[in-house]
């Protein structure tokens, strides 16, 4: 189906070099550009970190002993000499 459209300048210019670029037809880049638009988005994989524990995975864990402000003493020291 034939159909014109108005492409902003600019965007037109960028296209046709990039058509030029890959050896392609700006019809074939406007198209592959539509499907790719129109693709229903998919689903992300959750994202998971990977496991840098080292030690004994059972053994308790050392800083619970301390609570929030020991701990943040014992990372940054004591605020006051900064």
């Amino acid at each position: 189906m034939k159909i014109t459209l108005d492409i902003h300048d600019e965007l037109l210019a960028r296209a046709k070099c990039q058509a030029k670029v890959q050896g392609r037809s700006l019809h074939a880049l406007v198209e592959d550009g539509l499907r790719l638009v129109l693709e229903p988005p998919r689903a992300r994989r959750r994202y998971s970190a990977p496991d840098l524990r080292e030690g004994d995975l059972h053994a308790s864990d050392r800083l619970e002993r301390y609570s929030w402000p020991e701990l943040r003493e014992l990372i940054y020291g004591d605020p006051s000499t900064r």
